[in-house]
């Protein structure tokens, strides 16, 4: 039997090279698998990290105030009696705010940049709403201390308390000294604050959405309102609720600016002009000449807002899933 008889020619053979370049080819995937690999478990084991020695060097006050601790009001340095019902009470309040107040204007901000803008403003207004997000924010804290609470106090508080204070049911929302500082302040520029993030977020998945199901809901004579509410915000929905999601948990740990606005007050606010605390400017006051068990109650308040943090992010994802399920039906 000759050679030309053999079904495999030694043409056909792989030649060693060939066996060479595969070899080396097959090490690199594996190399950039475990290489990518490590980078994400070095994040999860930081954030383990960071999770644990909140928890040890906070372990000392839960041991003491036990869950009492989360709606006790007392906060009393000297005799050690600590409790974190008013931190937590100003960060939902001033985050709440924020949202309430970014999150409409975000959404009309994306709108008009994806859908109605015209085409040689989009890019410079674009940029400059991301631009804001560049902005330090001590520089907000300055601009909220300096320039914003004399003029929220002159324009806004005064008028809204005199015409509203009096009136039954939502009157004591707006009773207080009307001096720019306070829960409401501090919203307010939290909203400044996370505007930019949940605007971008909320452009770049809206532009995503397929040109042809724009094109096609126009056809069929849908308004610019029709096509967003019923084309574009269901394609895009995670991602609008990612952005959402963004912004609060910026709002919800901000430190410099809030601790310029809030009023840094150790009581419990009772008007949306009440000055307050937070989690984060209790943090940043007191974290200096913190000791003993007040050093490990401040950590107790950074574990609580972890806390916090994470379960907004859960029911947001829970959000999602149940969203996604109820498509599927």
């Amino acid at each position: 039997m000759n050679a030309s008889s053999n079904p495999i020619s030694s043409a056909e053979l792989p030649s060693a090279s060939m066996v060479a370049v595969a070899k080396r080819q097959r090490f690199q995937d594996i190399l950039f698998h475990r290489l990518t690999q490590s980078f994400s478990l070095l994040v999860l084991m930081a954030l383990v990290g960071i999770i644990v020695s909140l928890f040890i060097n906070a372990w000392p006050t839960f041991a003491k105030f036990g869950a009492h601790f989360l709606w006790y009001v007392e906060w009393d340095i000297i005799n050690e009696e600590f409790g974190a019902a008013i931190a937590i009470v100003g960060t939902v309040l001033s985050a709440g705010i924020a949202m309430v107040l970014a999150v409409p204007l975000a959404f009309g901000i994306a709108v008009f940049l994806t859908e109605t803008c015209p085409v040689w403003l989009r890019r410079p207004l674009g940029t400059a709403v991301e631009l804001l997000a560049a902005v330090p924010s001590i520089i907000y804290g300055m601009f909220g201390l300096f320039v914003f609470a004399p003029v929220f106090a002159d324009y806004l508080q005064v008028p809204l308390q005199a015409v509203l204070g009096g009136m039954p049911l939502v009157g004591w929302l707006f009773g207080g000294a009307t001096n720019g500082l306070g829960i409401m302040a501090a919203g307010i520029i939290l909203a400044f604050m996370v505007l930019p993030f949940v605007a971008a977020v909320m452009r770049d998945v809206f532009e995503i959405t397929p040109p042809i199901l724009r094109e096609s809901a126009y056809g069929l004579g849908c308004t610019t309102w029709e096509v967003v509410r019923k084309i574009v915000l269901p394609y895009t929905q995670k991602g609008v609720i990612g952005g959402v999601m963004l912004g609060l948990g910026r709002a919800l740990g901000e430190t410099m600016a809030v601790t310029f606005v809030i009023g840094n007050a150790n009581r419990m606010p009772t008007s949306l002009f009440s000055p307050g605390t937070s989690i984060a400017s209790v943090l940043a006051n007191e974290f200096g000449e913190a000791e003993a068990l007040h050093f490990n109650t401040l950590f107790a308040l950074g574990f609580l807002l972890f806390c916090i943090t994470f379960v907004v992010l859960a029911l947001a994802k829970w959000l999602i899933v149940r969203t996604e399920k109820a498509k599927g039906n």
